[in-house]
């Protein structure tokens, strides 16, 4: 039963965002966030917006936090492996067992297009993984377009850029710290083996791409978009930041990030969804109350 209900509730949570007061119809709030329709303006906008993340560190208004990032990332190295060992532990106390299980409804070849997890610990980790926020931009473009709802199809492109920026930017990282995950750690830890090449880095993937979390910077850039785009929706950073929290211990869980691979990860999706949000609305009355 459980595998059902998480097969159904990312395309439920993509017609969440309707207002009991605007089904199908453009609301005030709408009209005041200018929302930028446009198709495939993500192919225009994807580069220069990983050139803003890059940038980011040197503005003002980020500077403060990429230090406290920066600080929270190195408190938490010393600490990765005591911790990895204590959240294993506690997630065993509670039976939330860190083996991965799925049940592949769709495969070509090797790739397996749709699959179910079969235990909480998978569902949880399946959450981070960029098919999430593919099912809740699908699902808000088709509703968008059906009911001629401007704000669901604004979102739904907003979600694929940041889903693209966010693979790229942490793919760059990922490349230039060369992280040990730490189902492959041959040191407590991980191994750190900077800017491995291109070919090593393709074979031995899981020897290098630990930091920082692809998944929860894709998790993050979808929760704020999210909040960015629906302010009036009160549960969703509640929610949000819960799920995000719970997929951070279940990959932890098994063995596939660190702790300190997250404060930057967490950092990368908000400041990637702000980017975009900023660029897309700068005519919205919502643009200069959300910008920071």
């Amino acid at each position: 039963m459980i595998k059902y209900i998480l097969l159904f509730i990312l395309p439920c949570c993509s017609v969440a965002q309707l207002d009991s007061t605007s089904y199908g119809f453009e609301t005030k709030k709408d009209q005041d966030l200018n929302y930028d329709a446009r198709p495939f303006r993500f192919l225009t906008n994807s580069p220069g917006a990983i050139y803003q993340i890059f940038k980011s560190p040197f503005k003002k208004q980020y500077t403060t936090g990429f230090v406290a990032t920066m600080i929270a990332t190195g408190l938490l190295i010393p600490f990765d492996q005591p911790i990895a060992d204590g959240v294993k532990h506690i997630c065993r106390q509670v039976h939330l067992y860190s083996q991965t299980d799925y049940e592949v409804i769709l495969k070509y070849k090797k790739a397996r297009i749709i699959r179910i997890p079969r235990n909480l610990n998978s569902g949880l980790y399946m959450l981070g993984e960029g098919g999430t926020s593919v099912i809740l931009a699908a699902g808000l473009y088709a509703y968008g377009k059906i009911f001629h709802d401007k704000r669901s199809v604004g979102v739904a492109w907003d979600l694929t850029e940041t889903f693209i920026t966010m693979g790229m930017s942490t793919q760059i990282i990922k490349r230039i710290t060369g992280r040990e995950s730490p189902f492959r750690a041959t040191a407590d830890g991980g191994v750190w083996r900077p800017l491995p090449g291109f070919i090593e880095y393709q074979t031995n993937t899981s020897r290098y791409d630990a930091f920082p979390s692809g998944h929860l910077a894709t998790m993050m850039a979808t929760v704020t978009t999210l909040c960015l785009n629906y302010p009036h929706k009160k549960w969703l950073k509640p929610v949000g930041y819960g799920i995000i929290g719970l997929t951070g211990i279940a990959m932890i869980n098994t063995d596939v990030h660190w702790i300190s691979d997250y404060p930057l990860a967490l950092a990368l999706g908000f400041v990637a969804s702000k980017i975009t949000f900023n660029r897309n609305h700068r005519k919205s009355k919502l643009y200069t109350k959300s910008i920071i």
